[in-house]
């Protein structure tokens, strides 16, 4: 009786009935393609996202690797400020000179630095600025006393910089804009340097360094 069931309930199936079980109608298949696309879709626009993330955080870390490596250059070069006034063609100059600000042709620091102790360097007369290209640009001068038209070496240490104040603290412990900050003060070097850096991007950063005045 079992199968003959089966044979009368196979035989009641159209022909019409097998080509729908057996396959899809194009409505099917377009909604398939639909679904496939939109898939693709995301899946570019998140790995886009991905990569332009990605680029993102890598841009920045070197970004801020170039800032700690001013910083570190810098406080090192302050660090071995020499109370010693300096002879050029212009005549004297004091041991620091603190300009209250920079110009096209002057820096905004210069100081006398001795060698380091590792010996890798010379004493010499360096001096920061900011430049017209955004850039604070490292000045290197050939030694302490200059001769009549000796120039300095100019290289950029750090880009896309808007501003660049510097600040210092004198004997009164008071912050003063220019050094030095009295006639008494050319072998002198202040007690301590205040630096703020304003980037073209918005960021601002604020350090204090102690200096062995």
């Amino acid at each position: 009786m079992m199968f003959s069931a089966d044979i009368h309930l196979g035989a009641m199936v159209t022909p019409a009935a097998r080509n729908r079980v057996c396959g899809f109608t194009l409505i099917e298949l377009l909604a398939a393609l639909l679904i496939l696309s939109a898939l693709a879709l995301m899946s570019y626009r998140g790995l886009g996202a991905v990569l332009d993330a990605r680029e993102h955080v890598t841009a920045e870390t070197e970004k801020w690797r170039r800032v700690a490596a001013f910083f570190a250059r810098f406080e090192r070069d302050i660090s071995l400020a020499a109370p010693r006034p300096v002879r050029s063609g212009s005549g004297a100059q004091p041991a620091w000179f603190g300009r209250p600000d920079s110009t096209s042709t002057e820096p905004r620091l210069e100081l006398s630095r001795f060698a380091s102790a590792a010996g890798i360097d010379r004493p010499r007369r360096i001096a920061y600025g900011v430049n017209q290209n955004q850039e604070i640009e490292l000045w290197l001068w050939p030694g302490l006393d200059l001769a009549p038209g000796a120039a300095a070496a100019r290289y950029p240490v750090l880009t896309g910089v808007a501003m660049m104040d510097l600040q210092y603290l004198d004997a009164r412990l008071a912050w003063v804009d220019t050094w030095p900050a009295s006639s008494g003060d050319a072998a002198l070097i202040p007690r301590a340097v205040r630096l703020r850096i304003v980037f073209v991007s918005g960021e601002e950063i604020l350090r204090v360094f102690a200096l062995n005045s």
